[in-house]
């Protein structure tokens, strides 16, 4: 039986009851594998890697070592909300690395998405194997990979945590929510008591905001989709649409247009709403987002974000058009 495929029999993971049973399951499975030995995980704090901690927590407690590493695509205020709930409130053994300047540098003049992606899942294993080969006992690799994952990585877009792996790696897989679709895994991270903002948390790609500034990276153009993302999600908390949206961001391309800003022309970058609903990421509708919101977040953007002077919405469902642009 190919373990990377989904029984026909296996129920959807809807109730508590049904999540509890799974993590029994893959509690004494983790146990099993892992022994008495060390587990590496990228924590990255998104909803995915946030319940394979703290489901590895419950299994193995202390031997579950939990790296996060900046990569400096990050949201505004991930990094240390990751500090604040899993090192203060969990009690976690987390490491925590800032590798802004390793990951932008090797990002520079980069524009070809797949590459992109390569170079900072390539990253990401050289950053946990330097973090390893510091550490006595370490064996495992914990990954945050789930059902659409595996699908989709036969020929659509490559995943960090699908494939791509050196050969010489040495470390053997643990990854217990493999065969989980999103909302599943959201019930089994409220059943293992995490917060639910938290679980409730956008999904969010590994590559983070990489894969939104598209074309090639710079530090101006990150630092104003950064900021434009920011004010979307607090707009968006702020109206509720939190609760009714799956998935919202912005996209910023390597593309300007002429503006005016204080009486005088100018050049600027545009901000682009994705607003997605889905139950498995497989495919997914627009959200209608009131105009009078849509003014609001356009008016607070080109107002407070520097490098930003209009803001795009995105009306392509999936299929035709992936969830994200690259």
């Amino acid at each position: 039986m190919d373990e990377n495929k989904r029984p026909d029999t296996m129920e959807r993971i809807t109730t508590k009851a049904l999540a509890d049973a799974f993590i029994e399951k893959e509690v004494k499975k983790v146990r099993q594998q892992v022994g008495d030995k060390k587990v590496l995980l990228a924590l990255s704090g998104g909803v995915d890697s946030s319940v394979v901690a703290a489901l590895l927590i419950k299994a193995i407690g202390k031997q579950l070592v939990s790296v996060h590493v900046n990569h400096g695509l990050m949201r505004k205020g991930e990094s240390e909300q990751v500090i604040e709930v899993f090192e203060k409130q969990l009690g976690a053994n987390l490491v925590y690395v800032d590798a802004t300047d390793r990951f932008l540098g090797l990002l520079a003049g980069v524009s070809e998405p797949e590459r992109k992606r390569k170079i900072i899942g390539g990253e990401f294993i050289k950053v946990f194997d330097e973090e390893a080969r510091k550490l006595s006992g370490i064996e495992f690799l914990a990954q945050g990979t789930i059902y659409p994952d595996i699908l989709e990585s036969d020929g659509v877009k490559a995943h960090h945590n699908v494939g791509g792996l050196p050969e010489d790696m040495q470390f053997e897989l643990v990854e217990p929510i493999k065969l989980l679709y999103k909302d599943e895994v959201r019930v089994v991270g409220e059943a293992l008591g995490l917060p639910h903002s938290m679980v409730y948390r956008q999904p969010f790609p590994g590559p983070g905001l990489g894969v939104r500034c598209l074309g090639a990276i710079t530090r101006d153009r990150l630092e104003a989709l950064r900021e434009a993302d920011a004010i979307l999600r607090e707009e968006f908390d702020g109206a509720g649409l939190n609760k009714t949206v799956w998935q919202y961001f912005i996209a910023v391309p390597d593309v300007k247009s002429v503006g005016v800003k204080d009486g005088k022309r100018y050049e600027g970058w545009p901000a682009i709403i994705r607003a997605v609903n889905t139950t498995d990421a497989m495919s997914a509708t627009i959200e209608e987002i009131p105009y009078v919101l849509l003014h609001k977040i356009t008016a607070r953007i080109t107002a407070e974000v520097n490098g930003i002077n209009r803001v795009l919405y995105d009306l392509t469902p999936k299929p035709v058009g992936t969830i994200e642009w690259e």
